[in-house]
């Protein structure tokens, strides 16, 4: 299987680098595993919420060069759907089994992602109605993937 994660902005703490990292190496028994990082805007101070969708737009253009045909789209959003760990491991596994050897998740910037993106998206997933700044959502996002292919190759994942 290949996964992609398209997500804006470098990363630029250690500590985040380093768990990105550190879960990209266990993945990649599971999968071909593939960051794609974005150039993101800078939302300037007091912006209005013009300027807010216009930056969410240009950011949600540079996503859009990067998703494939056939690849199952999976945006991460606030009004996504929201799974146990285990559901989203089935969810993985039923992706599988019907074909989706593609899967592309995509993490919006600090505005959240463009309306064209989230009508693209095959399905919305969300972790929690709360707000995590997207550099800290790689890292969550790859510790619930990693998790899941743990749970449906029914090896243990706490040690």
């Amino acid at each position: 299987m290949n996964i992609d994660i398209i997500a804006p902005g470098r990363i630029k703490e250690r500590y985040l680098r380093d768990a990105i990292e550190e879960y990209s190496k266990r993945l990649s028994r599971f999968c071909k595993l593939t960051i794609i990082e974005v150039a993101d805007e800078k939302t300037p101070e007091h912006a209005t919420p013009g300027t807010d969708e216009l930056i969410k737009r240009k950011e949600g253009e540079r996503i859009a060069k990067h998703i494939k045909d056939g690849a199952y789209v999976i945006a991460l959003a606030i009004d996504g759907q929201m799974l146990a760990s285990e559901r989203f491991a089935a969810k993985l596994d039923d992706l599988a089994l019907h074909g989706a050897s593609h899967i592309q998740f995509i993490i919006g910037g600090s505005l959240g992602l463009a309306p064209e993106i989230l009508a693209r998206a095959d399905w919305k997933l969300s972790f929690s109605p709360m707000t995590f700044p997207h550099q800290l959502m790689r890292v969550i996002l790859l510790e619930q993937i990693y998790r899941a292919f743990k749970i449906n190759a029914h090896e243990p994942y706490h040690k």
